[in-house]
This record gives C-alpha cells, structure tokens and sequence, in this order.
C-alpha cells in the first residue's frame, strides 16, 4: 500500500525552493524580556496558563517580521516537567494550547500563506546535562506522548531540537516517524561536538537514516554555530542550517540572564557567514526577538538582490 505523502513536505519543499527558510527566534527568553513570568520548571510553557495573549502576541511578531516556520510554544510541555510544576494540568491539553495559539497567531498576520507550525520537542531532562539523559525506554515513552501529543494538536512538523545526546535525538526521530515529518537540531560545543562529547559526523550519521528533513545546530554560541555549521556540511547533503543564541546567557535559577552575549548586528553578521557557507535555515534560540529575525529577512531581502 502507497504510503499517503505528508502535505508538510510540500510547502517545506516550496519554501526551500524561493530561498533559505526564515525560522522563528527565542520564546522563553523574549517571554521574561516582555515582563511574563516565566520561572522554571514550565518555563515558557507556563504562559500557556497564564498569559496566553502574550504568547499569541510574541508569534505575531515573529510572522510580522519575516518568519516562515513558527514555533510553538511546546519546549517545556513534555510529561515529566508538567507532571513537575504542579499546575494540575496535562501534557497534552498544554500542547494543544501551545499549537492553537500558534494557529491564532498565522491567521491574524499571515492568512493564505505558507507557514509552517513546528511543534518544539527538547530533551525531557535539562538541556546542558546530557549526562542526565535517561535510557532509551523511558525516552521512547515520553517522547512518544509528545508528538502523538502534537500530531493530535495539529502541529505541521516535529521540530526536535537541542539535542545534546545522539541517542535522544534518534529515538525522537524514530517516534516521529509515520507520526509527523521533522527536523533535528543538536546543541553543541566548541570542536564540533554535541554537548555529550559526540561528533557532529556521528550523529548525522545515526539521524540520516530516519529521514530528517533538516539538521540544524542550535542554543549555543555564535562562534559555536559557525564551527558546528562547518562540521555539518561536510557530513551532510541535507539541508542544514543554524539558529543559535543572542543577547543573554543562561543560569540556573531564573533561566536566562540578559547581559553580555551577542548584539543583532552581530548575529546579523555571523548569519550572513552561514549562509555564505551553504546555510539553508536560519533564525534564533535564546536571547533573540523579532527584531532579530526582522534583521534575518532584511539579510535574505538583500541576498536576493545582489
């Protein structure tokens, strides 16, 4: 029996053909920049709850600046950190509200044009500790409850993402299949390795086979990016791309911590280095906002005319 094509790979297809993808930039972190509580473990999530308009805001000016891929505000609803805040709801209900506020935001600014709503699916432990990832089975369940999670909430595509182990990223990859198409983008350190000490050549050579429509590296340093950009192309024929983080650093308690890191016209700049190297997706991770991702598409604007 013919396998029924995913309507998803059109438009992702259609996207790539008019030019590099715009993604979307940090949520949690312009979130907290904007005055909304966003104290851990939900994180951003927690808005879901209890400032939605803030969310649905925050996406209508990532549309507004240029962004073709938004993503949902789903990093943080996975079973176990939900089951943790004790806000006495489930994964799946914030999920479904995360993916209709995304929905609301595409039909208030961009009506009849092609965006894709990607639903984030980080690690389900803490982003920086991939020695905190647990065993396979238990990655197998949790992140199966969160794409069918999202499939069920109408999410386009799987945007898998911050994966600091390769076998966390394989498993989410190999639940998202038959389930929805998706993307993998690998959080990294400087050598072009993830942050579990693995090579960026290793993982793509375990997430190739799984049909990934993209492999990114995100949340991580400018300099960083480049490097583990550089690694990636040599490994891959896929499409590649990277979004890493700006303003601000991380810390333990408040999340996020908005001193030192990089301007936009510095991101602007090592964004343009990217896309000389043969970058095919660019946007931002923490520390970002629209006012990023608008100096992104005037980036790509100007691209095309010269």
């Amino acid at each position: 029996m013919t396998a029924v094509r995913h309507p998803t790979l059109d438009v992702f297809e259609a996207l790539l053909d008019g030019g590099p993808i715009l993604l979307s930039g940090g949520l949690g972190t312009e979130l907290q920049h904007r005055g909304v509580d966003t104290r851990l473990p939900l994180w951003a999530a927690a808005a879901l709850l209890d400032d939605p308009s803030a969310v649905r805001q925050l996406h209508v000016d990532y549309l507004e600046a240029g962004a073709s891929v938004l993503t949902a505000n789903t990093f943080r609803t996975d079973p176990h950190t939900v089951a943790a805040s004790g806000r006495g709801v489930g994964h799946a209900m914030l999920t479904e509200i995360a993916v209709q506020l995304a929905r609301e935001a595409v039909e208030a600014a961009r009506p009849g044009r092609p965006v894709l709503v990607a639903g984030s699916v980080g690690p389900v432990r803490e982003c920086y500790r991939p020695h905190d990832v647990p065993e396979v089975a238990v990655l197998r369940d949790e992140h199966r409850a969160r794409i069918e999670a999202l499939a069920g909430s109408g999410a386009d595509l799987a945007l898998v993402e911050t994966m600091n182990t390769v076998r966390e990223a394989v498993t989410a990859l190999e639940v998202a299949t038959g389930r929805l198409p998706a993307t993998v983008s690998f959080a990294c350190r400087e050598g072009g390795r993830l942050l579990s000490g693995e090579s960026i050549a290793e993982a793509v050579r375990a997430v190739e086979p799984l049909g990934p429509l993209a492999i990114l590296v995100n949340c991580c340093t400018l300099p960083v990016a480049t490097e583990a950009l550089e690694h990636l192309l040599r490994a891959t024929d896929l499409p590649v791309g990277a979004y890493a983080n700006g303003e601000g650093h991380p810390e333990d308690r408040q999340g996020w911590v908005f001193e030192g890191g990089a301007s936009d016209s510095v991101y602007v700049a090592a964004a343009g280095e990217w896309l000389h190297r043969g970058a095919r997706l660019v946007g931002g991770c923490c520390g970002t906002s629209p006012a990023t991702i608008r100096a992104l598409g005037e980036l790509l604007r100007t691209r095309d005319t010269t």
